[in-house]
């Protein structure tokens, strides 16, 4: 992929309204929805530009300069933008595109994103949030609690300008917000589930928590329970800690480890039993979206986007170590919850509220009311 687009060749005689997608960071499941959406909305005439998920810094400050000479001549009649982009800043570069109806999808935000211990200042990319909220015709969330994180980060942001704030930001922006989430393709259950596997598939970084997994997994061997371990998800070619940590504690119960091809990962989730996540950050949780699809039962924090998906049964107090070891020997020797039902996050079900809020930009066709997310 060249760094600066990737794009397709645009057929002058097609008589289907024009639209770009700008996604400035494609990267796992950045580059899901990207790929999904042009997939499932073939009434529009696409040209895709992308810049590779990589040097977040500078990607989400400096995509404007990246595509400086990039933008295809043809105006198009709508911009679908992901929230890397700094919409108001390549607006401001094309005054061509400043009428455009633009679509500013918010796949997370950077106010509700947990920094390291390596982060001590995150000003830049909230004000690129900020002003591109602003810029945008409609922002669009892949759940309530990214939107409504962002709202509350905004007026928390603009409590600290010192003088000349206007009034009503966060109002504005508000009213312009729509729910709309990002799609799963649902996971086959494999023919025999293994009653006692339990899967761990997120990234090994900090936001997703990882040493408290393991801290957990370890105290629910230490108290004689039975289980298996699956552990999947990115991680760096060097084994971070708590991953190396639990592959020396507890090696016997470990029957996969690794980022595997997209096959045989969907073969763990179909046979895993419960499905944990210990995560500080989560703005949709696809993972365990995919793996509750599968019908393994959903572990999760009280808190983030995860009390619009799952019941109270399958929820715990964030971080409270000894309420997911209680929980977990309980399901392991006493029999698992219901499954939970996520068909709402499926692909057949979004499809057509995407189309309806794709259709509803001035200049992109019809002009129905945007359809609600159903979640």
């Amino acid at each position: 992929m060249p760094l600066s687009s990737q794009t397709a060749h645009i057929d002058t005689a097609d008589s289907r309204p024009r639209a770009w997608l700008l996604s400035a960071y494609r990267a796992d499941s950045h580059a899901a929805w990207a790929d999904w959406l042009l997939a499932s909305q073939p009434q529009f005439n696409w040209q895709r530009l992308e810049l590779p998920g990589r040097h977040f810094a500078w990607r989400i400050r400096g995509n404007p300069l990246s595509w400086l000479d990039a933008l295809p001549l043809e105006q198009p009649a709508l911009i679908v933008a992901s929230s890397m982009v700094d919409l108001a800043t390549l607006k401001g570069l094309h005054p061509r595109l400043a009428g455009v109806p633009t679509l500013y999808y918010f796949h997370e935000n950077q106010f509700a994103y947990p920094l390291s211990h390596r982060q001590s200042h995150w000003l830049e990319p909230q004000m690129v949030q900020l002003y591109g909220g602003l810029a945008a015709t409609r922002l669009l969330f892949n759940s309530a609690f990214n939107r409504d994180s962002y709202l509350q980060g905004i007026a928390g942001l603009l409590a600290q300008m010192p003088d000349a704030v206007p009034d009503g930001v966060v109002q504005r922006l508000a009213q312009k917000s729509v729910l709309c989430p990002v799609p799963i393709e649902p996971v086959p259950a494999a023919q025999q589930r293994d009653s006692q596997l339990v899967l761990w598939n997120h990234r090994w970084e900090h936001d997703k928590c990882p040493e408290l997994f393991v801290e957990a997994m370890v105290a629910l061997a230490e108290k004689g329970v039975e289980f298996r371990l699956a552990l999947l998800g990115k991680r760096p070619q060097r084994a971070p800690p708590a991953l190396a940590r639990l592959r020396e504690a507890l090696p016997q119960r470990i029957v996969a480890d690794g980022q595997l091809p997209a096959a045989e990962y969907r073969t763990q989730l179909g046979r895993a039993a419960i499905a944990v996540s210990t995560a500080r950050h989560e703005f949709q949780g696809l993972a365990m979206l995919e793996a509750a699809s599968a019908g393994a039962i959903p572990l999760v924090p009280d808190a983030l986007c995860y009390a619009e998906q799952y019941p109270s049964a399958c929820r715990y107090p964030q971080g409270d170590v000894a309420a997911l070891v209680e929980r977990l020997r309980l399901w392991l020797t006493g029999g698992l919850p219901p499954r939970v039902d996520v068909t709402p996050w499926y692909s057949a079900s979004l499809a057509a509220v995407w189309a309806g809020l794709l259709a509803a930009a001035p200049g992109a066709g019809a002009t129905p009311s945007a359809p609600s997310a159903p979640i």
